[in-house]
């Protein structure tokens, strides 16, 4: 099983298309289907019936007559035009509502929708027939937002790391998850059984070497997402070169025919964004964007050398910065998922691990055991040294502990003087071995704490999920109540036992 299909099973709950975009689909497939029976799909929904009329009317496609019904926008443009048009419409709208935190959902789809109108006027300007084209474009970069969605903290870090690193998007989603975003798009898409001519060039664009059948879409991709880089990046005269470069190598346009391409673009772009109810935030045309950019070079003064070193020193500025953030986003980590006295794990985290865990147990029929554990008479050391000693107590257990398991082992403190720890690809004969030692360690550890010195004992609690194989009542550890539980009970035997031991749950 690869890492991406691990992601999906264990993180991600892959978003359904609308309803809607379902009959869109499944009426598309059929060959049997006529225009008529799409427009009758797509007229339930008078919203999207307006907005794919006004768009059929609007300057984007410029038809000579004004149109007034979904049948003969069907008629004019096209089957599949109309079906990648209202699936576009769905689709953004679908995700509209999706928890944002700090990714920019506005800029997003701004960058999705310039890119796709981008696609669809180049492939105009080419003669390149692709109904797909659009909805391709637009939906080129949907894995970002899916990795966003399915693990916020872990997507923040590579963009932090990116910041950091100068390096692309893809590599650094590589070092973080073993995959990048036009694989988990690739794979939300044929979810969705969207077709291989708008799936596979959205999982080659970013390749060096595409496949033969889809090179020409995935390259014309790979520079609609350019284009629109340009009215939305931070270095829109180097992507200007870019995609001058890309064009002439491509498609032999000019420079001339290149920048009014761009131009188009911006001015389309404005019209589209806003039947998506997006707010296109009065676009600049390319040619006033390259203009301010040569005005504000004109107005500095520097030498040479004094550039380089502005340079350098905002480089260094902005790396600096994108660190103090990446810190300051691991330490928030600590503080969601940390205990404060001890520093071990907090309960909340113990429990998502652990179901993790099970579920990785289950799916590779591998064991993984459970240790509950109590410091013996513990409330005898806080009513006869006092609270902060209890304290230097539970922080000198929690030390130990995490020094006497495996690197793999998850410690965590449970609740008060109680604590749990996790032993994935574990046994029950090894975890008892491993809770042995444990409960030997903390008996030999001498603690320090102001004059005194104060030794205690712990009660281990042990079950595992290898003795539903013993047991005819099998389901009942499968879950992770049904474990926690079996550990509690075996940690309160060891204590009616004369504490200081370990006890095995009983199968069943």
């Amino acid at each position: 099983m690869t890492m991406l299909q691990d992601f999906f099973n264990e993180k991600t709950k892959l978003p359904s298309p609308p309803a809607i975009a379902l009959k869109i689909l499944s009426a598309v497939r059929q060959d049997e289907s006529t225009f008529n029976e799409l427009a009758d799909i797509i007229a339930v929904d008078p919203a999207l019936t307006a907005r794919i009329l006004k768009l059929t009317n609007s300057s984007y496609y410029s038809l000579p007559n004004p149109v007034d019904s979904l049948s003969q926008a069907t008629a004019l443009i096209g089957t599949k035009t109309l079906k990648n048009i209202a699936l576009s419409f769905v689709i953004v709208q679908g995700f509209q509502d999706a928890p944002q935190g700090s990714f920019d959902l506005d800029f997003f789809w701004k960058r999705a929708i310039t890119s796709a109108v981008s696609a669809e006027m180049l492939s105009k300007k080419v003669q390149s027939r692709d109904d797909d084209i659009f909805v391709s474009s637009l939906l080129q970069d949907i894995g970002v937002l899916i990795m966003f969605l399915s693990d916020p903290s872990a997507y923040t870090e590579v963009l932090d790391n990116k910041r950091i690193n100068g390096k692309t998007t893809r590599a650094t989603e590589e070092e973080q998850f073993g995959f990048d975003h036009t694989e988990v798009g690739y794979h939300l898409l044929k979810t969705w059984n969207l077709s291989d001519t708008i799936c596979c060039p959205i999982r080659y664009h970013h390749n060096r070497e595409k496949p033969k059948q889809y090179r020409d879409t995935a390259r014309l991709l790979q520079l609609a997402d350019s284009i629109s880089a340009i009215y939305y990046g931070t270095e829109s005269n180097r992507k200007s070169i870019e995609v001058h470069s890309g064009l002439a190598e491509t498609y032999q346009f000019t420079p001339e025919q290149s920048a009014e391409l761009i131009d188009s673009v911006g001015e389309k772009t404005q019209e589209v964004m806003e039947l998506f109810n997006i707010p296109p935030d009065d676009m600049k045309p390319f040619s006033q964007i390259m203009q301010e950019a040569n005005d504000e070079l004109g107005r500095l003064n520097f030498s040479y050398e004094q550039i380089v070193l502005e340079l350098k020193q905002a480089k260094q500025h902005a790396e600096q910065l994108a660190f103090n953030l990446k810190e300051a986003n691991e330490n928030l980590k600590k503080l969601a998922f940390r205990d404060g006295l001890t520093g071990l794990y907090n309960h909340r985290y113990f429990q998502e691990v652990f179901e993790a865990e099970l579920q990785k147990a289950t799916r590779f029929n591998h064991p993984v055991s459970l240790l509950f554990l109590d410091i013996d008479h513990f409330k005898t050391v806080n009513d006869t040294y006092g609270h902060p000693t209890g304290d230097e107590v539970l922080k000198n257990v929690s030390q130990l502990l995490v020094k006497l398991v495996r690197k793999c082992d998850i410690v965590a403190r449970y609740g008060g003087e109680e604590f749990a720890v996790i032993l994935p690809e574990t046994g029950t004969v090894s975890a008892k071995v491993l809770a042995q030692r444990v409960r030997r360690g903390v008996e030999q550890l001498l603690i320090q704490y102001n004059d005194l010195t104060i030794s205690v004992t712990v009660s281990v609690g042990l079950a595992s999920s290898e003795m539903r194989k013993n047991s005819e009542s099998r389901s009942t550890l499968e879950s992770r109540s049904a474990l926690i539980s079996q550990s509690d009970q075996a940690l309160y035997r060891a204590k009616n036992n004369g504490r200081n031991r370990v006890e095995i749950a009983q199968a069943g």
